[in-house]
């Protein structure tokens, strides 16, 4: 059977935690307000650029008049974000090594992201990232994005392999949730940005670095019958 590793961009692959920081706080300052940490900014990155921009207005105490608003703000947001999307942010170690032995493994990799689809691409292209993937299906371009099915679906669609031959790699709640509704094992990362501790969230697996992952894949390890049937 084909199979397919789908990982996650923000908090799984690449630390983007500073790019987002910096147009968030550039948003900010655009308002009035004054910079916040990254490490307060850090709790927000999982909910996308709406949770992201919802999480640090509130933090400053500003209460967009209606959602119009709110999405003017999410909007402004995104253009700051697209000037530099990846002037900072780094794959986190061991990432693309380990994609080059997952591929040579015969795995085929794609990334199911919630950032909107040019921001993933432009960011895996300035990272040579790339190359490893045979697509990248970001949230704008699926009808609902993760958690729904559908989002892990067209992603394997896209890959030409059977819904039932992949593994989802990512670092939150909603990971954990899209793999569930897709019927796949999930492999959550410790190092992402979720709030939540991913120990208790019901993985098939929990690793701390991302060079542990072929190891987990090898079916011996991740407990997921579909999985070592593929051996």
């Amino acid at each position: 059977m084909r199979r397919a590793v789908l990982c996650d961009l923000d908090g799984t692959l690449v630390d983007t935690v500073a790019d987002l920081a910096a147009a968030l706080n550039g948003l900010l300052a655009e308002l009035g307000y004054p910079a916040l940490s990254r490490r307060r900014i850090r709790r927000f990155v999982g909910g996308g650029a709406v949770g992201l921009v919802s999480g640090g207005l509130a933090e400053v105490g500003h209460a967009p008049a209606d959602e119009e608003a709110r999405q003017r703000l999410v909007a402004r947001f995104l253009e700051l974000y697209a000037a530099a999307p990846a002037a900072h942010s780094r794959p986190f170690p061991g990432v693309a090594d380990t994609l080059a032995a997952l591929a040579a493994d015969g795995w085929r990799l794609a990334v199911c992201t919630n950032k909107p689809q040019h921001l993933a691409e432009r960011i895996l292209a300035d990272l040579d990232l790339d190359r490893h993937f045979g697509a990248v299906v970001g949230g704008d371009s699926v009808p609902a994005k993760k958690p729904d099915a559908g989002h892990i679906r067209t992603t394997l669609d896209a890959l030409d392999v059977p819904h039932q031959g992949g593994v989802l790699v990512g670092d939150s709640r909603t990971d954990r949730l899209a793999a569930r509704n897709a019927e796949i094992p999930v492999v959550l990362v410790t190092y992402g940005y979720t709030e939540m501790p991913v120990t208790g969230m019901g993985a098939a697996r929990v690793i701390g670095s991302f060079d542990t992952l072929p190891a987990v894949l090898d079916g011996r390890n991740l407990g997921v019958g579909m999985v070592r049937q593929w051996q």
